[in-house]
């Protein structure tokens, strides 16, 4: 849970979570190519990244002088599990208020 609870965290900045978007999008881009879009400083976009491969989000790959970063399918399938477990609880949840309203009005 301590994993989740760092991604959670990482991904609750506004910058982070379009970031982590646009690459699951588009998939991997030049660190060059995700400061052009910004209307933040290119060392402000470093220190999101930090963040984000931190939290075992993305992940980082070197050519030459360029850094290039894509996102980490496996941190997006923890995520995706923990998201549809929940669903499941709230939906049953759900289900039985439906069934509360339904006895109340026949």
């Amino acid at each position: 849970m301590t994993h989740l609870t760092t991604a959670f965290a990482a991904l609750s900045d506004q910058t982070r979570l379009s970031m982590v978007e646009r690459l699951m999008s588009e998939g991997e881009l030049a660190a060059g190519d995700l400061v052009s879009d910004a209307a933040i400083s290119g060392p402000a976009i470093s220190r999101h990244l930090k963040v984000l491969r931190t939290a075992g989000l993305i992940q980082q790959r070197a050519a030459g002088t360029k850094r290039y970063y894509s996102v980490r399918p496996e941190a997006m399938q923890a995520i995706a599990g923990w998201t549809m477990d929940h669903k499941a609880f709230w939906q049953a949840g759900l289900d039985r208020l439906d069934a509360l309203f339904a006895e109340e009005n026949e």
